[in-house]
């Protein structure tokens, strides 16, 4: 099993664990894939919930410019509903599972087929 497939086993085991869902595993693939190499990266692997910096980060470079969403309140409204489903005491957010959690929130993942 590679690093990247052993990662997708884990944000796996996290959506069915800390957020209560059966991942859709073809789209979780595509959201881990789409995040580069930025999973191998122990900072950059992770998304602070509470640097709102990061928190801007994640609208600006996913949000808009990945999945073509307009600038709008709903998105922060978005970001806050899926940091409450993974949880807001789990202090380990992974990057592709705050990603796949989005991409379902905004109905988008006709941008990963």
């Amino acid at each position: 099993m590679s690093k990247r497939e052993e990662l997708i086993a884990k944000y796996a085991g996290d959506l069915e664990t800390k957020c209560g869902m059966k991942p859709d595993m073809k789209l979780l693939t595509a959201v881990t894939v789409g995040c580069g190499p930025s999973i191998y990266n122990a900072d950059a692997c992770t998304v602070s919930a509470s640097d709102p910096k990061e928190l801007e980060r994640v609208k600006k470079n996913f949000l808009i410019k990945k999945l073509g969403l307009a600038d709008s309140p709903k998105l922060d409204e978005g970001i806050q509903a899926v940091l409450e489903i993974y949880g807001r005491s789990n202090r380990n957010k992974y990057r592709a599972v705050v990603y796949y959690l989005l991409v379902k929130h905004f109905r988008k993942a006709s941008v990963y087929k």
